[in-house]
């Protein structure tokens, strides 16, 4: 772990990664939102599979010769044999989904801390042997699901809570994409090609792309929990081995329901995840692409729009803030909070951060789903035991 300077203050920490080389989307997003507060710093990193590619990539970043890894397996063992003040502290995953359980197992085994880009892996079975290695190692793991990390998410999640609008009857969450609306995976789009790919994605497309994102804000914000659901699974682009649509209706334990709709074929759409909340009280209203506005019904039909770093939030919401009030904030300052969240827990630091950030069973959780999901699409919309 990252020493601190006699003046008490925290030394960034060290980290490597795996993946998100040269022309990767997610790579950039993980390494700016690492970079954020100035907490973290990357010192190393195997971030192709082509160790060509993953020399050069680290060449470009300005890594080391000798901290720019061939494959992520030299770099466990080089890291490893380093002396506790000059390896990494935490390893983050940025690869495709099929290589995320090796990966992340064996990183946890060396004892680093882990934090992994989702879904976590490819099946149950996986869920469950990582679940039991980073129980019995101890590190720190993380899975970002980003959306997590916004303000008036944190802040919806206490008012749900805090019992502002009573127990929850009715949940709407939707995360509509247009981009695979025609047949990407033909192209040279690097990302269309793996996400498409069975082999590499795993059993589900749109579904474990984005509908689990849809499925952990829910759980995130509500606290409900999935007992039993039924899916319509489409693939309207002819040819697409995967899914690229999806709507889902979920029987919560406690008699609350839900209904979860993902697509990637809805033409004009970008990132339109959007969660409606209904209580016995009143409900509450988020949309990603407006992430700075929060809108609240009250039982006497009285309307009001909460602002991120607005009066009136709740002390998660501020500590999840960074800037004054007007100037928008969004998805990476949301994805830093995940960051930041397990920095403190590596660090042992205290804080909303540390106690809200998504964990290895908020992972397997979503692995759960995505199986599930597939299991009724396959049975013709049949309901399923969660």
């Amino acid at each position: 772990m990252a020493d601190t300077t006699g003046s008490g203050a925290a030394q960034p920490v060290r980290y490597a990664m795996i993946g998100g080389g040269k022309d990767a989307f997610i790579g950039a997003v993980h390494r700016m939102a690492a970079a954020l507060d100035q907490q973290a710093v990357l010192t190393a990193g195997a971030l192709s599979s082509t160790p060509e590619k993953a020399i050069a990539s680290a060449r470009e970043l300005g890594l080391p010769s000798d901290r720019g890894y061939g494959s992520w397996e030299e770099l466990l063992e080089k890291e490893s044999a380093r002396p506790e003040g000059e390896r990494v502290d935490f390893v983050s995953i940025v690869t495709p989904n099929d290589t995320h359980f090796p990966i992340a197992k064996a990183a946890v085994e060396a004892g680093f801390h882990v934090v992994l880009d989702k879904p976590m892996v490819h099946s149950s079975a996986q869920a469950a042997e990582l679940t039991a290695a980073v129980e019995q190692s101890g590190v720190v793991f993380a899975v970002t699901y980003n959306y997590t990390g916004y303000p008036l998410v944190r802040h919806a999640a206490d008012m749900v809570r805090g019992g502002e609008i009573g127990e929850v009857r009715k949940v709407f969450v939707e995360y509509h994409q247009g981009w695979l609306s025609t047949k990407l995976e033909d192209t040279d789009l690097k990302q269309a090609g793996w996400r498409t790919d069975p082999a590499r994605s795993g059993i589900a497309g749109c579904v474990g792309d984005i509908g689990t994102h849809a499925e952990n804000l829910v759980a995130t914000v509500t606290g409900l929990e999935i007992e039993a659901l039924a899916a319509d699974l489409s693939t309207f682009v002819p040819g697409r081995r995967l899914d690229d649509d999806a709507a889902v209706l979920m029987r919560y334990r406690g008699g609350a329901k839900g209904t979860l709709t993902c697509s990637q074929v809805c033409w004009g759409e970008e990132n339109n995840l959007t969660l409606r909340v209904y209580g016995t009280k009143g409900a509450l209203a988020w949309r990603q692409e407006e992430p700075n506005a929060l809108r609240h019904i009250d039982a006497d039909g009285v309307r009001r729009e909460l602002t991120r770093g607005g009066p009136g939030l709740s002390a998660a919401a501020g500590d999840a803030t960074r800037i004054p009030p007007g100037h928008p904030e969004a998805f990476i300052e949301a994805f830093a909070n995940v960051y930041r969240g397990a920095l403190d827990a590596m660090r042992g630091v205290k804080s909303s951060l540390a106690e809200r950030f998504p964990t290895v069973h908020d992972g397997a959780r979503g692995v759960r789903f995505i199986e599930a999901v597939v299991e009724s699409g396959q049975k013709d919309a049949a309901w399923v035991t969660f």
